[in-house]
């Protein structure tokens, strides 16, 4: 298996040597390993650049997970491309779990992460409009290279949760997903922060984006999205009664949740029509070549 390993990170310097030093001791030296940095400012790029077990550094300037991906997958020259964030150590195993996990008949493998702001103890699926999409961490999965280039990669429209669309368009191709507690990533250095508040503009945009463009324009769609945001907003109601939130503050979230789902739900139609093959991706890999301000290549 010759295996690249595509970290991103942003202004988390230490909890990025703590992958580093993961990856160093438990995977093989022939692993490329791949750091997509930016745009930080807390001197990421001289303290990777330091190091002799990055083969290349990619720079950056957009704060989006979809371009680093991307832009990490532009460079790696592996036949299974691993994509990890930075503020993941993996556990002792994840190596030979990858190795043991694809097979001609598995082309995605991905498992556990803890520890982080979003943990995934579980695989989980979802069955939408006749078809099961099983989903997966984006920042702990491994994939075989061609069905990455099947799908033209991630779709840059989506900053957060561009694994879900991936797990749709993945769904399409009739693509198998193997779940291994063997690959295990966890955040090994805290931080001294809080949970930041959900984005709930963002998160609805890009649910009825997604949806939209993988599924058409039918009700359903708009059921599934206008039934979350319901179940979100009863939540919210909830947070009013006991003092967590503000009348004014929930008022804004749905407002902002309202505009965003039109918004989602009318790029995710122009998208589809924008691109109708299997790839269903118009702003993919394939679509600009501008992404990296910076790359350091040591191969």
């Amino acid at each position: 298996m010759e295996l690249s390993v595509v970290v991103s990170t942003l202004n988390d310097r230490e909890r990025l040597l703590s992958c580093l030093d993961a990856l160093g001791d438990r995977t093989p030296p022939s692993t490329e390993i791949i750091v997509v940095n930016g745009p930080s400012s807390d001197g990421t790029t001289g303290t990777v650049r330091e190091r002799d077990d990055v083969d290349v550094l990619v720079e950056i300037s957009e704060r989006n997970r979809s371009v680093s991906r991307n832009a990490g997958l532009e460079v790696a020259t592996g036949d299974i491309i691993a994509f990890l964030d930075g503020e993941y150590a993996i556990d002792t195993d994840w190596y030979s779990a990858i190795d043991d996990a694809i097979t001609t008949e598995t082309a995605i493998v991905t498992g556990p992460v803890t520890g982080g702001p979003v943990g995934t103890t579980d695989q989980s699926s979802q069955r939408i409009a006749g078809r099961t999409v099983t989903l997966f961490h984006g920042e702990n999965v491994a994939f075989e290279r061609s069905v990455l280039e099947a799908i033209d990669g991630f779709d840059e429209y989506l900053g957060e949760e561009s694994e879900r669309d991936c797990a749709h368009r993945m769904a399409t191709l009739g693509c198998e997903v193997t779940w291994s507690e063997s690959m295990a990533a966890r955040c090994e250095v805290g931080t001294d922060g809080g949970r930041a508040d959900p984005d709930w503009g963002a998160t609805y945009r890009s649910l009825s984006y997604r949806l939209a463009k993988n599924y058409g324009p039918r009700p359903s769609v708009l059921a599934r999205t206008v039934g979350s945001a319901l179940r979100d907003g009863a939540s919210g109601v909830c947070r009013l009664a006991s003092g967590d939130a503000t009348p004014t503050g929930w008022v804004s979230d749905g407002t902002d949740v309202v505009t965003n789902i039109a918004r989602g739900l009318w790029d995710g139609v122009r998208a589809r029509y924008a691109d109708r093959s299997t790839q269903r991706n118009p702003n993919g890999i394939s679509e600009r070549h501008d992404r990296a301000v910076q790359i350091y290549d040591r191969r």
